[in-house]
């Protein structure tokens, strides 16, 4: 099996991502997509008035501010526009694919964050009315309904919370539990960049190998958001997933490159 993560920024190639797991799929291999849609709930919001928080915890990682309303955006979006989306992108293409959140059957399951601590301006604030929480638990067993049913899941956030709310939970940390509770060897994550790369503004210092007991010593190069996905994939090799890839998303075959060693490749030595 194989676990593939798109991000939702400006720039990704859906139509190559589709095309690239269709063929993965008909060759007989069970694949779950998990997909972002980050900059076109950023263009909603502007649209309805309602523009994008962005806020950076005290251990600095920028996140979005989730309030109710904006969680209905985010809903609007990930749930509506992009899943069904990339769905119909699979159907034309003979892949049986089918669209959830991870509000569906609990599939993301997770504590809802009561407050956030961030810094603005410089200075410590506490945030009250966020809608954020960690995935803590997956709903297996509904994945593996599907697949014996010769479906293909298309997973994305909001997750739920233990009281049944709607929460924004990180994509890249969300398929990171996924990996660990369903044993996956290497989990692919694609995004608008080559992968981690030493100066942000140079795509030739791609850092193309990463020893996972060295991987502290590269979180300086981490950069907004790859910050996340990089500790996504720490939580991803602790949990026993044995490689993690960081792809680009804008080439052609950018599964099919990622698994060829093109990106990131942060890996286990044992």
């Amino acid at each position: 099996m194989l676990l593939v993560k798109v991000g939702g920024s400006l720039g990704i190639d859906y139509d190559s991502v589709c095309e690239d797991l269709a063929s993965i799929v008909h060759s007989g291999q069970q694949v779950i997509l998990v997909h972002g849609g980050s900059a076109e709930t950023n263009l909603l919001s502007e649209q309805l008035g309602k523009p994008p928080r962005m806020v950076t915890s005290v251990s600095g990682y920028e996140s979005r501010y989730t309030d109710q309303e904006t969680l209905e955006i985010f809903k609007m979006v990930y749930c509506g526009k992009m899943n069904k989306g990339i769905v119909e992108r699979l159907q034309k293409l003979n892949v049986n694919a089918v669209g959830l959140s991870g509000l569906d059957g609990r599939l993301w399951e997770g504590k809802r964050k009561s407050t956030i601590r961030v810094i603005e301006n410089g200075k410590k604030r506490v945030l009250r009315d966020d809608y954020t929480g960690k995935v803590e638990k997956i709903n297996v067993n509904l994945l593996q309904i599907l697949f014996k049913n010769g479906y293909t899941p298309i997973l994305t956030p909001p997750g739920i919370s233990h009281e049944g709310e709607a929460i924004n939970v990180d994509g890249d940390r969300a398929i990171a539990a996924l990996g660990a509770a369903i044993n996956i060897e290497k989990l692919v994550i694609l995004s608008n960049t080559p992968g981690l790369l030493k100066n942000l503004s140079d795509e030739g210092s791609l850092i193309e190998k990463i020893p996972f007991e060295n991987i502290d010593t590269f979180m300086k190069y981490a950069q907004g958001r790859m910050k996340k996905k990089v500790m996504a994939a720490i939580e991803a090799l602790n949990g026993g997933v044995k490689e993690v890839i960081f792809g680009d998303a804008r080439i052609p075959k950018p599964i099919y490159q990622a698994l060829k060693g093109r990106g990131t490749v942060i890996f286990r030595q044992d």
